[in-house]
């Protein structure tokens, strides 16, 4: 990697105001999705070492709880402007690792960079209530306090966003954290564990670790020093967390898989409608939670979508992330590949129309895959394909369309084009999703609440909501 500051690129375990290597010895090759190869490792820490970080934690969270929320607003928004210091060798950081284009991880970093900032202005806003007494002389206080230890889990998509996002969060609220990133993709982490640590955040307040899923996730849901878990990925590894955290009633957020439908409507603006999909669609290669993963479009207009949605494809280039314009880059590996070509030959199979791309794989490389005439029984209906493929099915009526819409067990995000404002509310009321996007497909900023409903999870990331989800309610009767 060419990067500015090559103390950037962490190789260690930050628990306790320490980089540590594991007791151990053992460690986890990284590699680049592009080329195979490796770029660096890291510990592969023992259960042990993992409890060591939440105690740490524990012990932090004594002095920090206490800290007033303007210093810690303080120490949020100075290290938000580390990483927009940084962004540069984040972003390089970050397509080294993860594979995607260059522009789209310095705008991560932006994004990244957004929470802190926000959550460094919401620590101040921590407000309670004084609510009017039953009796004379009595007075009901209502305060909000940090839960405690927070663990959280974070996905190989977007490496530092996710994190940022728990995190600027949960420290705003006085909570510390013991953070477990993606084995795929932990030199972000450990990069704004770096940065955090010049920005003044206190030792044990942020700890990252690196190593087994399954041997961390245990330690996090039967350690009950760990009062809340905010996770990001699977449904499937979602209900795991549920059911083992159940044996200390531990609070989760949990931020999981989606299938997310774009309607366009006769009497939208095609274009527009085309942009926002492509956008939607193939952003980080199509590997993204709140992608378009099903294309509904209204039959009177379905020809001519289809036509420009052909031309814009087509212009996709697909290569390295470091490489100049390119738009598409790798998948993050074999498994995911495969994924995507068990849903364009199930697609194909049950009669999808090829338009644009082969279905193909160069390694880990996939040419953008346009498919018309898709049907509601074929997979990617049913599973969330994480890859750059766009199938659009026709529609006849609004009532059809919402069906179509609200048939999966996920609801996330969903998204649709339409200029009758009446057709606007009646669709946005119908439709099952935790986010509705409506005319626009960048849906996500540190303002508003991410977060979806039925198996997409529960809990709320951002805006004022995310902090609500590290505090809790204590009521105090004045005699």
């Amino acid at each position: 990697m060419k990067l500015k500051n090559p103390e950037l690129l962490q190789q260690a375990n930050y628990w306790d105001g320490l980089w540590r290597q594991s007791a151990t010895g053992e460690f986890i090759e990284v590699a680049n999705p592009s080329t195979r190869m490796v770029i660096g490792k890291v510990p592969r820490v023992s259960r042990a070492e993992v409890a060591s970080a939440i105690t740490a934690a524990e012990q932090a969270f004594i002095s920090w709880r206490q800290q007033t929320a303007q210093k810690r607003g303080q120490i949020l928004r100075g290290w938000s402007e580390l990483l927009l210091q940084h962004q540069e060798d984040l972003a390089e950081i970050m397509t080294s690792e993860q594979g995607k284009p260059l522009a789209e991880a310095k705008g991560e970093v932006r994004y990244a960079a957004s929470y802190l900032q926000w959550f460094s202005e919401e620590a101040v806003r921590n407000y309670g209530d004084i609510i009017p007494a039953q009796k004379p002389g009595q007075k009901i206080l209502v305060q909000k306090q940090p839960i405690g230890v927070c663990a959280c889990i974070t996905p190989w998509n977007f490496p530092i966003a996710m994190l940022a996002r728990k995190v600027a969060a949960a420290l705003a609220a006085g909570c510390t954290v013991v953070a477990k990133p993606a084995e795929l993709t932990p030199f972000s982490a450990l990069a704004l564990a770096l940065l955090g640590e010049r920005a003044g955040v206190p030792a044990g307040v942020f700890n990252v670790i690196t190593g087994d899923s399954a041997a961390i996730g245990d330690e996090f849901t039967e350690n009950p020093i760990v009062r809340k878990i905010s996770f990001t990925g699977s449904t499937r590894v979602g209900k795991l967390l549920q059911q083992k955290s159940a044996t200390n009633l531990t609070k989760l957020s949990l931020e999981l898989g989606g299938n997310a439908p774009l309607i366009i409507f006769d009497d939208a603006d095609l274009d527009l409608a085309v942009k926002g999909a492509i956008a939607a669609k193939f952003r980080n290669a199509g590997q993204t939670c709140v992608c378009v993963n099903r294309l509904l479009v209204q039959r009177t207009v379905y020809e001519q979508v289809m036509q420009k949605l052909d031309g814009a494809v087509a212009e996709l280039k697909v290569g390295d992330g470091h490489q100049e314009g390119v738009k598409i880059g790798p998948l993050i590996n074999q498994s995911a590949v495969e994924k995507f070509i068990r849903h364009f030959d199930d697609a194909m199979e049950k009669g999808a129309k090829l338009i644009c791309g082969d279905g193909k794989s160069d390694n880990l490389f996939i040419k953008p895959v346009l498919l018309a005439d898709a049907k509601p029984n074929m997979l990617f209906c049913r599973e969330e394909t994480f890859a750059p493929l766009l199938a659009a099915i026709p529609f006849d009526t609004e009532e059809e369309a919402i069906q179509l819409a609200n048939d999966t067990p996920y609801g996330l995000a969903a998204y649709f084009y339409s200029n009758n404002v009446q057709r606007i509310m009646r669709v946005s009321d119908a439709i099952e999703s935790g986010m509705i996007g409506v005319n626009e497909t960048a849906i996500s900023n540190a303002a508003a609440p991410f977060g979806g409903v039925k198996w997409s999870g529960y809990g709320r990331e951002g805006s004022r909501y995310g902090m609500d989800e590290y505090l809790t309610i204590k009521y105090v009767l004045m005699g």
